[in-house]
């Protein structure tokens, strides 16, 4: 393990196999050079240590990178396949929950919730009430990224009155939504443009001036994705230019580092990445962690491979 894991990953591991702790070593490097040789596991996603080729090619024995979250862009996934790897992420276990923050943070953009709060702790109301804000009402969402949690969100968002449409790689037959084909001409038809798309580099600054500027000045970004898939300085500006209205943001490009500008704006809403995190749903993924390494470890296969390492694998002969 490279970096510390909730407790619940560590002592369901440590039941069931011998576990290197990695960041409690005084040298790392000189660490992983002695453990390297007999190490066939990973469990990894709690820190900052990049998984990529350079580190897995140090573990010549390597099989198996179980990683914290449904986001796995801080793992080379196609080098993992490559060299017979699996990789497992934590799916479908923290849909339900990001798709109510994603919600959560839809209705406190639009209303200013966190705002109107502060109006009021602030002593502001016994002046003058809160000012009016913008509405839900004949809103048309559009979702970036319609996969698992997409959908949940699609689903929650139906009942508030919301008309869903979306933007991907290629339509899908039983989404049952409006398919753009084009982003900037979604972000034109849409008011609230919702990202929940993965990271990494086909995805970088995808939410870019351009889309931002077709978003319009009524417009709001949600953003639960990644904050790699917004250009945050183009965000900014458009902020700060008014060139849309208002943004809800859960993740950022240098967490946990915030651009101060944004912490200044009133007018937008940000949370510290707390999509997935309830005691519930992170008790739920790191059991997934461990039920992946140990399934595996037992001859029985990963639970949740990722699209790049497929179960059962094939073999490529690079080892």
């Amino acid at each position: 393990m490279p970096d510390a894991l909730p407790a619940r990953v560590i002592s369901g591991l440590e039941q069931g196999c011998k576990l290197h702790k990695l960041w409690e070593a005084p040298d790392r490097d000189a660490a992983l050079e002695e453990l390297a040789p007999r190490i066939r596991g990973l469990a990894t996603g709690g820190g900052h240590t990049r998984i990529d080729g350079s580190f897995l090619s140090r573990l010549p024995r390597l099989e198996i990178v179980s990683s914290y979250g449904v986001g796995y862009d801080h793992i080379d996934a196609k080098w993992a396949g490559a060299h017979d790897i699996i990789v497992t992420n934590t799916p479908d276990v923290l849909n339900e929950e990001v798709a109510d923050t994603a919600l959560g943070l839809i209705l406190c953009a639009v209303r200013q919730l966190p705002q109107a709060d502060r109006h009021l702790r602030e002593g502001k109301w016994l002046q003058k009430p809160f000012r009016l804000t913008a509405t839900l009402r004949g809103r048309t969402l559009g979702i970036v990224g319609l996969g698992r949690i997409g959908k949940a969100i699609a689903k929650r968002a139906e009942t508030f009155g919301l008309k869903i449409v979306y933007h991907g790689r290629k339509p899908q037959a039983d989404a049952g939504y409006e398919y753009f084909a084009s982003l900037v001409e979604m972000a034109r038809a849409v008011d609230i443009l919702l990202v929940i798309t993965p990271g990494g580099p086909e995805t970088k600054h995808l939410i870019n001036a351009e889309v931002l500027e077709a978003l319009g000045p009524e417009g709001v970004l949600i953003n639960v994705a990644r904050g790699s898939v917004v250009d945050e300085d183009a965000l900014i500006a458009a902020l700060r230019e008014r060139k849309i209205m208002t943004a809800g943001l859960d993740v950022f490009a240098n967490e946990p580092r915030v651009p101060q500008e944004l912490i200044d704006m009133e007018h937008v809403v940000l949370l510290p990445h707390v999509g997935s995190a309830s005691v519930h749903t992170r008790n739920a993924m790191g059991q997934l962690v461990v039920d992946n390494l140990l399934s595996y470890a037992a001859g029985r296969g990963p639970l949740t491979p990722v699209a790049e390492t497929p179960w059962p694998r094939k073999k490529s002969g690079a080892h």
